[in-house]
């Protein structure tokens, strides 16, 4: 429970920016694909790029709850059910990534949007099925108010993590 309040005052104590009010892309920015080839937990993943080690990946805007015991971080309330649905999302299945101002986090993570190719904003769906909460990080805010809207309705219709 601890956990959870501490989520919830990361979330509400976010940076709010543009609006994204569409859970489908339909932009024709960055097309190239790269296949998912393991899920750390609800919010980090990596891609084949075709080299040896392949891409870490951190979604962008959201933080879900840890999976497992790392270095000093306890599991997370709900982490591994977060690890859960990302990888029945997109574990096997290809991704395009885009960046938004800052394409790496201070553990060289690559920062990304994730989209599968039926259009799905992963990111967003994390957060609107209760999977993940708004983690908004300047200058990256493309997305902030769209996702500040999604976790609203999953915390108001008590998904996920949420559940009451």
């Amino acid at each position: 429970m601890k956990h959870l309040i501490s989520l919830f005052f990361l979330a509400t104590f976010t940076f709010c920016g543009s609006n994204k009010n569409e859970f489908h892309d339909t932009s024709a920015a960055n097309k190239e694909w790269y296949l998912v080839t393991k899920v750390v937990d609800g919010d980090t993943f990596w891609v084949d790029n075709g080299t040896s080690k392949g891409i870490k990946i951190r979604l962008t805007g959201i933080d879900a709850p840890e999976s497992q015991k790392r270095w000093k971080r306890e599991e997370g309330y709900y982490g591994k059910e977060s690890k859960a649905y990302l990888t029945q999302l997109i574990k096997g299945k290809k991704v395009r990534l885009e960046t938004d101002i800052d394409s790496l986090d201070r553990y060289g993570r690559t920062l990304s949007y994730v989209y599968l190719e039926d259009n799905t904003f992963v990111n967003a769906i994390m957060i609107k099925e209760g999977y993940a909460v708004i983690m908004t990080v300047p200058p990256n805010v493309q997305h902030a108010d769209y996702f500040f809207k999604l976790q609203k309705e999953a915390r108001e219709n008590n998904r996920g993590l949420w559940k009451q």
